[in-house]
């Protein structure tokens, strides 16, 4: 459906929400987002779709673009958004219709707010300064008290995220203020949590970081185009270069007479960005915040090899997550490195519900495993972490039938004993298997011959010291966090 102010698509897709794709028990991610001005006129929607495209791995449950011209009559933003993957929501005539020289772009996945079309983003306003398209990753801890101050003052929503929140706080501080720009800043003031925005006015490209950097975000450029981005591979994938990351804290605005930086009038806050970038979330390719993905995944397996060996014959990792991971671990450990098991990449989404039995359904659905290659032998099984404990058990009796003598597991992370609230999808104590049991009850319950994990020390080694959040870890926050789980509390209101 195709309205104006001056138009806008939304799927009206009615099909159950996804469980992302797959073997759905691990961490996931809330979501990336993607913005692009190109300051000489030049229409920005493919390479939108392209950078939506290499951030697919951070949510694939809703997607959407955004697109307005900078030399255009007023509120001329068209949009479309829907529940799927990118190449699914998105055709060439449909991009082809997104027409402008200032866009931001969204994939999704959900871990505050339902899943449907009404919550998909990037979320568009239309008010009495023009138009506003803003895309969000993470989520704030004070949401829920932030919405009902807002509702108080004739606020109505539309949506149950806090992205919606954050909008309207921007909107509404427009409103009485010089710039947009300002009323980010001052907007900003009031939202804690772990958050990366990028934001469109009629005529600004804006990007924030929250003021621990817990959500990555980096700034590229290609010509006569600026972009922010949440990974750097997204702006490898559009042929741009690499400029910098975002600070913690920092404002960006980028305009057509240039850059300029700002930040947030917040107390001083260490940084402590996400250590599951390095460990799972981030594509391989990516470099955040100076270091490289991929050599941080290679240095946690060489770490595990070298504090908790076995004696095996072959290494393997869990595809994908696990595999740069069990290279390093068969490098230091001069273990051969093999494929255990044969991932089944057409399987596509699945709607299934997460109880423990669908899980593991799930997981033969899209791993099998390669008897040849691990018959008679002993095995070193690499993956990122252990949540519930639902896929590794299911792997490791796949792996026992195939005809492994033995299965030592080897996990890139330490157990997870706490939950997150800042955007990612770590659930609450009770459904973490490490919270209230031993390293060796564990072992126990999902049958491994045994088990380890990275230690806390290592992370810091991994990582080339770069100052963490590792709460989900130790249960040290950066910042005072609410009692129980704050993830539903918007639908709740």
């Amino acid at each position: 459906m195709d309205q104006h102010f001056t138009s806008q698509t939304v799927s009206t897709d009615s099909r159950p929400a996804p469980i992302s794709a797959g073997y759905a028990s691990g961490v996931r991610e809330e979501c990336g987002i993607f913005g692009i001005y190109d300051t000489a006129g030049g229409g920005v929607s493919r390479e939108i779709y392209r950078g939506l495209c290499a951030l697919q791995h951070r949510g694939q449950e809703s997607c959407g673009i955004a697109v307005s011209s900078t030399d255009g009559p007023p509120k001329n933003i068209r949009f479309h958004k829907g529940l799927g993957l990118v190449s699914e929501v998105f055709d060439e005539p449909r991009i082809a219709s997104l027409t402008g020289n200032l866009g931001v772009g969204h994939v999704r996945y959900s871990t505050a707010g339902s899943t449907t079309v009404e919550n998909a983003q990037p979320l568009v306003l239309n008010y009495i300064k023009g138009t506003l398209a803003l895309a969000h990753n993470g989520n704030l801890i004070n949401a829920a008290r932030l919405r009902r101050e807002q509702e108080y003052t004739g606020a109505l929503f539309h949506t149950t995220i806090d992205s919606e929140v954050i909008a309207y706080g921007i909107a509404r501080e427009r409103v009485r203020c010089a710039s947009v720009e300002e009323a980010v800043k001052r907007t900003a003031v009031h939202l804690e949590g772990g958050y990366a925005l990028v934001i469109t006015s009629p005529r600004k490209l804006i990007g924030v970081r929250d003021p621990y950097g817990l959500k990555p975000l980096c700034l590229g450029q290609k010509g006569s185009s600026w972009i922010l981005a949440s990974e750097s591979c997204a702006l490898s994938s559009i042929g741009a270069e690499f400029v910098r990351d975002i600070r913690p804290g920092e404002i960006v605005t980028i305009t057509a007479d240039g850059i300029h930086s700002d930040y947030m009038e917040a107390p001083q806050a260490r940084p402590a960005h996400c250590v599951f970038e390095y460990i799972y979330f981030a594509r391989l390719d990516s470099v955040i915040d100076g270091v490289s993905v991929y050599n941080a995944r290679l240095k946690g397996g060489a770490a595990l090899a070298r504090s908790c060996p076995a004696d095996a014959d072959l290494v393997a990792g869990v595809p994908d997550s696990g595999l740069t991971a069990a290279v390093g671990f068969s490098q230091a450990s001069g273990i051969p490195f093999a494929l255990a098991f044969y991932k089944n990449s057409y399987v596509g989404r699945t709607f299934i519900k997460p109880t423990p039995e669908e899980r593991q359904s799930a997981v033969q659905m899209k791993l099998s495993v390669l008897e040849p290659v691990v018959q008679g032998k002993r095995i070193v099984l690499v993956d990122d972490s252990i949540v519930r404990g639902t896929t590794m058990s299911a792997l490791i009796k796949m792996l026992r039938k195939a005809g492994a003598k033995e299965v030592h597991v080897r996990i890139s992370s330490p157990p997870f004993l706490h939950p997150c609230y800042f955007g990612t999808d770590v659930p609450s104590n009770r459904q973490l298997i490490a919270s209230d049991h031993s390293v060796e009850t564990v072992r126990s319950l999902i049958g491994a011959d045994s088990l380890a994990y990275l230690s806390m020390e290592d992370l810091a080694d991994m990582t080339e010291g770069l100052p963490l959040c590792r709460a989900c870890f130790d249960g040290h926050y950066p910042m005072e966090v609410p009692e129980g789980d704050i993830r539903n509390a918007l639908e709740e209101l």
